[in-house]
């Protein structure tokens, strides 16, 4: 499969698997960004891209940012007929700022397949075993 990566910037750097097995493709940041605690930008990549039909992307943390300095992405799902610059919401969970330098990794890429569906209004579901019990009902062990 091929995704078309323009370049809105000189200064953008494409999208890289850093290795062949990786399932997401590095997004890198085009300017320096500061985060302060509990604060969200949407950080500029600098590139748009053609995402194949039956597919959309998502863009998802990269575990280290997360781990070691709070920073999650929020919002994510980019269409296959969106066209214009491909822009991370990162906010920052940490208790310290956080600054990412010009070309940081800041999120990855994944493309995904999606399936159609028909959406269609029901009386009733079908009966599962697990029912409507949520929100942590099977426990921790």
């Amino acid at each position: 499969m091929e995704l078309k990566v323009k370049k809105l910037r000189d200064d953008a750097l494409l999208p890289v698997r850093k290795k062949p097995s990786d399932a997401g493709l590095d997004l890198y940041s085009v300017e320096k960004v500061v985060l302060k605690p509990g604060e969200f930008k949407a950080v500029p990549t600098g590139i748009a891209v053609e995402i194949p039909h039956g597919y959309f992307g998502l863009i998802k943390d990269r575990s280290g940012l997360a781990l070691n300095y709070g920073l999650h992405c929020l919002a994510g799902v980019v269409d296959e007929n969106y066209r214009g610059e491909i822009k991370v919401v990162l906010i920052n969970l940490g208790n310290q700022e956080v600054v990412l330098d010009k070309h940081t990794r800041i999120a990855q890429l994944l493309i995904i397949p999606y399936l159609p569906v028909e959406v269609k209004e029901v009386q009733e579901l079908s009966q599962t075993e697990r029912g409507e019990k949520g929100f942590g009902s099977s426990g921790l062990k």
